[in-house]
């Protein structure tokens, strides 16, 4: 079931592929909040560094279980 979403085609290309890219994306989110807010850059403020971090660890666990799905019949 589980295994079938993850390879759900999205422009000719699987859904984890996506899950996977805004993940990163999320991750050098996280991180650039919080080396603006440490060079004292308040461009963006501090709370969406914990925001940005929810989110990463979400679709982390999300394309997690997509890629584990291969392996393991959920």
């Amino acid at each position: 079931m589980i295994q079938n979403i993850a390879y759900f085609l999205i422009f000719g290309k699987p859904l984890i592929m996506y899950i996977g890219i805004f993940t990163l994306l999320f991750v050098i989110f996280t991180a650039t909040i919080g080396f603006l807010n440490y060079k004292g850059i308040k461009i963006i403020p501090f709370k969406w560094h914990l925001i940005f971090a929810i989110l990463t660890i979400a679709f982390a666990v999300i394309h997690a279980i997509f890629g584990l799905s291969i392996f393991l019949d959920f």
